[in-house]
């Protein structure tokens, strides 16, 4: 008996739609804010393309799979129903949360509804009708999600993450876009050490914005003042607190954040912290600050007082001439980080920074191999490193 020939993938009809010409958009992901700055986007710029007045946005929030059924149902009669005063018809299906693996979406009747409103979808007369869809983040394994990803158009947005090598970059060029858009200006430096106390929180990183706009409105730009005056540190930026000031040479700002550490190590508030993590956190700011002092004695690196000029310089240094161990190369060191760190190695001669090093090694085996008092030993270096500032005279 002949074999069948083996069925092949079904194909999209016609050309693959693009932005302007898809009837259907989805938008999700688990970038909660990036969708919905997305979605309002998108649907303004169909709504100036559109001269129909009959447009309609549907909430698709369900809490469970009755209140998601309903949503469907609303979101069907919207497409079948004919604009009054004829002309384009919009719907915005907007947050649907009931796309992925959660427990309203993984309902036996959520997900055969879903089915059936997606084989409908294939023969759907989509002439003058066009659906925006944001959601959360979706299972691409229903047929649902697949038969959109085939015949339209699907945009997944991922949510910023301290994992990601890039986010900083991210994050600079949406407060750039932001500024632009407001039209105020942010000062370089001030640019990086926002992104810098922000960390990767696109909503966070606007609210905070819209404070500095209004802080220093009336002035030309945003300066590193407004954002130390008005911008908290988060806490991506408080990890990186105690090594700031070590950096600057701080002495007793360096004993006062070491002293909030220890309260919320021995709290529990934090329970990805402790004291080795801290000492691990010295060591890496030393490293830094060697690494930016190497960088200048070779000539790739000249004081900058703006981060932007900074930036540049790092950019040109041939990555060929970098140590492959990541430890020790500083291309693979946020931009930002290094700035700072370029800018606190004047507070340190090289032999200070390398006796650094080897009284952090000692502390090191302090904390892992005997029973000392860890809060001593980290105070006890920080004082041989930092040194005690000179008495003034009376």
């Amino acid at each position: 008996m002949a074999r069948k020939p083996a069925a092949s993938p079904p194909q999209p009809i016609g050309p693959a739609p693009t932005l302007e010409s898809t009837p259907v958009l989805l938008v999700a992901g688990d970038d909660d804010f990036g969708i919905q700055q997305r979605g309002r986007q998108v649907w303004d710029s169909w709504q100036k393309s559109a001269e129909g007045l009959d447009h309609e946005i549907i909430d698709g929030t369900a809490a469970n799979s009755g209140e998601a059924l309903r949503a469907i149902g609303r979101l069907r009669e919207a497409l079948q129903t004919l604009p009054f005063f004829g002309g384009p018809k919009l719907v915005w299906f907007r947050a649907c949360n009931f796309l992925g693996e959660d427990r309203t979406g993984s309902s036996n009747a959520v997900t055969e509804e879903l089915s059936r409103l997606a084989d409908e979808w294939k023969t759907f007369k989509w002439t003058g009708v066009r659906l925006l869809i944001t959601a959360t983040k979706p299972d691409k394994r229903r047929a649902f999600f697949k038969t959109i990803d085939r015949l339209f158009l699907v945009e997944i947005l991922v949510a910023l993450s301290s994992d990601d090598n890039d986010w900083p970059a991210k994050a600079e060029a949406e407060a750039i876009r932001y500024c632009r858009a407001n039209r105020c200006h942010i000062e370089d430096e001030a640019l990086g050490q926002l992104v810098s106390r922000v960390g990767p929180n696109l909503r966070l990183l606007h609210s905070e914005l819209e404070k500095l706009s209004l802080y220093s409105l009336g002035r030309e730009s945003i300066t590193t003042a407004d954002v130390e005056a008005v911008i908290a540190r988060q806490k991506t930026s408080r990890a990186f607190a105690l090594g700031e000031a070590l950096g600057d040479r701080n002495l007793a700002k360096a004993l006062k954040t070491l002293d909030e550490e220890l309260w919320e190590i021995r709290a529990k508030v934090d329970r990805s912290k402790s004291e080795i993590g801290l000492l691990y956190g010295l060591i890496s700011k030393i490293r830094s600050l060697i690494l930016t002092r190497e960088l200048a004695r070779m000539g790739y690196l000249k004081p900058a007082s703006h981060f932007a000029a900074f930036k540049s310089q790092l950019e040109a240094i041939p990555p060929d001439q970098m140590p492959q161990d990541k430890r020790y190369n500083p291309l693979l060191i946020h931009s930002y980080v290094l700035f700072q760190a370029a800018r606190q190695s004047r507070n340190y001669q090289t032999p200070e920074l390398v006796l650094a090093m080897e009284r952090l090694l000692e502390a090191n085996r302090k904390l892992v191999s005997s029973s000392a008092d860890e809060a001593r030993v980290l105070q006890q270096v920080l004082v041989e490193i930092i040194g005690v500032p000179a008495a003034r005279p009376r």
